[in-house]
């Protein structure tokens, strides 16, 4: 589904951020990229959203270089890929069900969709009761709940998580990595990167670790210290 071909990017400082990387993810995998800051996690998943560009190599999705899409093609791409980040980037004055609705209407998706679905992904989230309140009236794993509803109410094939518990108590943080394997268990692929080690070692999933830029290993169920 996923393809990193021998990506490489360097910067105009001419320092390589990602160096030779090469790995494939395939359908409905969970997959944590991991790596101590500067190791080129938020860069590779910037090249997979297609807002950089690699200096040599190519992102596949589906077996379509993502970087060579005209850009009326790239909205297409992007809905097939939801994103959750640590900032969870809500709009603040609209309520949680607006939140969700937006990514809806941004899709081009009915009225009517609309009022049946975000109702219905709220509460696959455990905010069912709460679709009226607004950012500020809400904790922050609640927030990051809301932003991963929006982010799955387009039923995208991926999810692309970028330290979605960077902001967050070690409670709400398993609360929300729980919520990604349950929706992994409904046939989403789901890409997290972090650098939380209580993540990594209690999903069990595979692992795949950064360091300066290059890949240093890929295992099934990585169990690592990147303190």
């Amino acid at each position: 589904m996923i393809h990193f071909d021998n990506v490489s990017k360097i910067y105009v400082d001419g320092k390589p951020v990602l160096s030779e990387v090469n790995f494939h993810v395939g359908p409905k995998e969970f997959v944590s990229i991991v790596g101590q800051s500067g190791a080129g996690k938020t860069t590779l998943i910037k090249l997979l959203l297609a807002e950089e560009k690699p200096s040599a190599g190519q992102v596949l999705f589906e077996d379509v270089n993502i970087h060579s899409l005209s850009r009326d093609e790239l909205p297409h791409l992007r809905r097939r890929i939801g994103t959750v980040f640590q900032d969870f980037r809500l709009l603040p004055q609209k309520t949680a069900f607006e939140n969700v609705a937006f990514a809806m209407e941004a899709a081009g998706r009915e009225d009517a969709e609309i009022v049946s679905d975000v109702p219905q992904i709220l509460d696959l989230v455990g905010l069912g009761d709460k679709a009226l309140y607004f950012p500020r009236e809400l904790s922050g794993g609640e927030r990051q709940r809301v932003a991963i509803a929006r982010a799955i109410v387009n039923k995208p094939d991926v999810i692309v998580a970028d330290e979605p518990t960077g902001n967050l108590d070690p409670i709400n943080s398993w609360e929300i990595m729980r919520l990604l394997l349950k929706i992994n268990e409904l046939g989403t692929t789901v890409v997290l990167a972090t650098h939380d080690n209580d993540v990594i070692n209690a999903l069990e999933r595979r692992v795949i670790t950064l360091e300066n830029g290059k890949i240093i290993r890929d295992e099934k169920q990585g169990k690592y210290d990147l303190s």
